[in-house]
């Protein structure tokens, strides 16, 4: 069973979904890829990890860096899995680009090379929104590019955590 609650961000209204292991998604309502992964029949109730996610968002959107983590269980491809455990390791008000996310699996895998455009797919599928970065990443040279929830979010996000090598 799946169930889902709602929190009231600055940047607009986020969908949050979980099941019995961890939080399984956190999208922008209307942003490209809405609840995609999110199965029928699912229940709105109040649950610790939706508790725990509200008060990570809390201090997130107040400027800071929050001091612990909420359980995830990530839902998709042994790839994406790998890609978005990547995402995590991204430091708070720090970037990463695809190509270097590709390196890291290309050398998870022991292959010679990883398309950084497969990464990017991964990367734009991330159901679990702020929490696990994806708005972190950035293009060749630091360039943004897109981001599911819409590029104005990416800039305030980044600028929230104090990047300021934004293009």
């Amino acid at each position: 069973m799946e169930y889902i609650n709602y929190y009231e961000s600055p940047l607009g209204k986020l969908l949050l979904s979980a099941d019995g292991i961890g939080l399984t998604g956190v999208w922008f309502e209307e942003q490209k890829y809405f609840a995609q992964g999110l199965k029928e029949p699912y229940e709105e109730k109040e649950l610790p990890v939706f508790e725990d996610t509200k008060r990570w968002l809390t201090i997130y959107f107040s400027g800071k860096e929050p001091d612990f983590t909420v359980p995830f269980h990530f839902i998709g491809t042994d790839f994406q899995k790998a890609v978005w455990e990547i995402l995590c390791s991204i430091p708070y008000g720090k970037t990463m680009t695809y190509g270097e996310i590709a390196k890291q699996i290309a050398l998870q895998k022991g292959i010679s090379h990883m398309s950084a455009q497969a990464v990017g797919g991964a990367v734009g599928h991330n159901k679990i929104s702020i929490l696990v970065p994806c708005h972190r990443v950035v293009g060749t040279n630091g360039n943004l590019t897109g981001y599911a929830g819409g590029m104005d979010k990416k800039v305030k996000l980044l600028t929230l955590e104090g990047v300021s090598n934004i293009m």
